[in-house]
């Protein structure tokens, strides 16, 4: 079996901004990624190294468009997993891995790395999974693209794919603590609320995941100063991923189209919206480094004599 050594892995909430970051890193000559062919023919990893390869072609570029850019693939994931990987309940840690599910993993993608794209960047979102990745790679460098749970929240209520809307029972987050039932239910099971819990569910898990392997694997990325300082972090991610710098790749960096989203949060928000999530993750926003903004109450006005 080919060996993977030292494959990336990006993780992250959903709505982090990772897929930009993604897919930038992808342009990486060095590494090699799932495309929608791992997708549509999950069965088939050599028609994804193949497609990876041709990215080579500007002309095959052209061709074959979205189907080669760098996505999550879970299906794929699920083929390899007996189907656990995708939507799990919880996280997925160490013990979930079995020896066939590993030797399966690590086959499928032995198909794909290749002499010259010897690297395997992975992205995942949503459970970081640290712990049952970690079991099958167990040299994999993780790299976190943290981002504002403000930000995260108000871009899950204006997406048509998050599944809060159907409740705890319908979400990809699993079943609400009796802690969080509690904090939604004094929230009227709001689904702002909700949104913000959802952020907040996932920054834990990946904090207590990231506890259980060596911190020299653990890298962590803050969306804003991405969007901000692109070159300067990727060149950061690079050294730490062991990854040589490439003139290819800072072009790519350099000629890409990165916006910001670090304040639509508060055009997209009622001033009652933004208060709440502000009072709801005070705590875990400053833990992460960012400073809950609670509008001041009005001065109430002078009585009439």
């Amino acid at each position: 079996m080919k060996s993977i050594p030292k494959p990336i892995i990006l993780v992250g909430t959903g709505r982090c901004g990772s897929t930009v970051f993604h897919r930038l890193l992808a342009t990486h000559p060095r590494l090699m990624w799932l495309s929608g062919f791992a997708y549509q023919f999950p069965g088939r990893p050599a028609w994804n190294r193949r497609a990876v390869e041709a990215m080579g072609s500007v002309t095959m570029r052209r061709l074959l468009g979205r189907w080669i850019r760098a996505n999550e693939q879970y299906r794929f994931w699920d083929r390899y997993t007996q189907g656990c990987f995708s939507e799990p309940c919880r996280d997925l840690v160490r013990g979930d891995v079995t020896a066939r599910v590993k030797k399966q993993v690590l086959a499928a993608f032995g198909e794909m790395v290749t002499a010259r794209r010897d690297r395997l960047l992975v992205k995942i979102t949503g459970w970081p999974r640290i712990g049952f990745l970690d079991e099958i790679f167990p040299d994999a460098k993780f790299v976190h693209i943290l981002r504002d749970g403000r930000s995260v929240a108000s871009s899950l209520l204006h997406v048509d794919f998050w599944r809060g809307w159907y409740g705890p029972q319908g979400w990809r987050a699993g079943l609400l603590s009796p802690e969080d039932q509690a904090t939604w239910e004094a929230y009227d099971r709001s689904f702002v609320a909700l949104a913000g819990l959802e952020w907040r569910i996932q920054m834990r898990a990946i904090e207590a995941a990231r506890r259980q392997i060596d911190p020299a694997r653990f890298m962590e990325i803050r969306y804003e100063s991405f969007c901000e300082q692109p070159i300067e972090t990727f060149r950061r991610v690079l050294e730490f991923a062991e990854l040589p710098s490439a003139p290819e790749f800072e072009r790519e960096v350099a000629q890409a189209s990165i916006r910001s989203m670090r304040d639509r949060w508060r055009d997209d928000l009622t001033p009652a919206q933004q208060d709440l999530l502000d009072e709801l993750l005070a705590d875990d926003l400053r833990r992460a480094g960012y400073r809950p903004e609670p509008r001041a109450m009005p001065a109430p006005e002078p009585v009439a004599r």
